[in-house]
């Protein structure tokens, strides 16, 4: 049931991808003395619970977003809010220097889980893929004769800390001005000839994201993967994963290799871990295991209280038939967007799991996002033609279903206003 009201004036395309001024006032508080980081929309969000948000006027929004995928339960689950309770009232931080029993509890978690060999816990994807690329160094510093290069792929997206922004795509973080780290050099995905051809004495690693999700939802072909990891295995080079969105279950798998039969060296956990606790894992198997004492710290990692979170998001996708539900939502969520798209005359569908990604027909991507927030929906756009759709891995049927209607509703008012604005040129 859509709680807005449906019948204001439909706004201008102008309206719509207008970005909102740094200093709009909202919740009689004022946004002057936040940095300016990212474009943020009016609401202030002061509650939230499964798959939706209520804002400080207490309107109700239905979230398909969820932090980016960070919140892989939802808003608030009960198990989440119970297990930081519970640790809260023991032990929160004893610092990084000293053992806690959630971070040696989901360390051994994780690598029986995933057949892991050893596990470091950050507190964010983009540590936890710097921390990829240092051990891949350090290994290549080891058995490779100080090679150090690492390929990646075209409009990639590793993370923000300088060693990852630096193995991004250069258009993957928006920002075409920081510096960038020697070593890197990217080629395009599923590629194989390619990367082929990239491959030198000094290259020690191949980093991929088996689903870019920044790039628009992008799969990997198995081909390709399988490919990947055949040519890292004949050369004797590192295979590293950045599933930093696409692992903990968010493609119906607990890590997406799982769904391509192949094995990578390293990898790189985050978002989904915490399910919006500052939580990342860095996975590493084999002969990638060659870190020592002083080469990894943070004055947060392995937090208890972080930790305590990580086990309760694994104790849910362990459950029995959990995984199971979100491949079988994650389909019919699919299947209702490819309906969508083709009744709208937009572009591909894409995705796996819970992890869907939308090629409209122009670059309005932001103007929909806008117009579904005036529909009471949250969405993202991750590319200016691509909307990008990741709703907790607990979201229900009638939750798509729901959505669905309401992304209608935000297309129609985009095609509106660019009709609008047509007859306005014309005239």
């Amino acid at each position: 049931m859509n709680l807005f009201n449906l019948r204001r004036t439909p706004p201008s395309l102008d309206q719509l991808a207008m970005a909102p001024s740094a200093a709009t006032v909202v919740d009689s508080l004022s946004s002057d003395c936040l940095m300016p980081s990212v474009p943020r929309p009016q609401p202030v969000f002061v509650r939230g619970q499964g798959s939706w948000l209520w804002d400080s006027d207490d309107r109700t929004y239905l979230d398909f977003t969820q932090a980016g995928a960070a919140n892989s339960l939802g808003h608030s689950p009960s198990v989440l809010v119970n297990a930081l309770t519970a640790q809260a009232q023991s032990l929160i931080n004893p610092g990084s220097g000293f053992y806690n029993r959630g971070m040696l509890k989901l360390a051994a978690r994780l690598c029986r889980s995933t057949g892991s060999d050893q596990a470091y816990l950050l507190g964010s994807g983009s540590e936890a893929c710097e921390a990829a690329i240092k051990l891949a160094r350090k290994w290549g510093q080891l058995h490779r004769g100080g090679a150090a290069g690492i390929i990646t792929a075209s409009q990639a997206c590793h993370g923000r800390g300088f060693a990852a922004l630096s193995a991004s795509a250069g258009n993957a973080t928006g920002n075409r001005f920081e510096p960038r780290l020697p070593g890197f050099s990217q080629v395009p995905f599923n590629d194989l000839p390619a990367l082929h051809a990239a491959v030198d004495a000094q290259t020690v690693a191949i980093m991929l994201e088996p689903i870019q999700g920044e790039a628009g939802v992008v799969p990997a072909t198995e081909h390709y993967l399988k490919g990947v990891e055949r040519l890292c295995r004949e050369l004797g080079i590192l295979l590293i994963f950045d599933e930093v969105q696409t692992g903990i279950g968010r493609c119906g798998t607990l890590l997406a290799e799982q769904l391509y039969g192949v094995r990578a060296d390293i990898i790189a956990l985050g978002k989904g871990l915490g399910g919006g606790v500052p939580l990342a894992a860095l996975l590493a198997r084999g002969k990638a295991c060659c870190f020592e004492h002083g080469e990894l710290d943070g004055t947060h990692h392995g937090n208890a209280l972080m930790t305590s979170a990580g086990l309760a998001v694994l104790d849910c996708l362990q459950e029995q038939g959990f995984l199971q539900q979100v491949r079988s939502n994650g389909q019919y969520l699919g299947q209702g967007l490819v309906r969508l798209a083709s009744r709208h005359a937009q572009g591909q569908v894409r995705g796996q799991g819970l992890l869907w990604g939308m090629t409209l027909a122009d670059a309005s991507a932001e103007a929909v996002v806008k117009a579904a927030l005036q529909e009471g929906l949250l969405l993202n756009a991750a590319q200016p033609d691509c909307l990008r759709f990741t709703p907790a891995l607990t979201v229900s049927k009638g939750n798509i279903d729901e959505m669905l209607l309401r992304l209608a509703r935000a297309f129609a008012r985009v095609r509106t206003a660019q009709l609008q604005c047509r007859k306005g040129v014309a005239v």
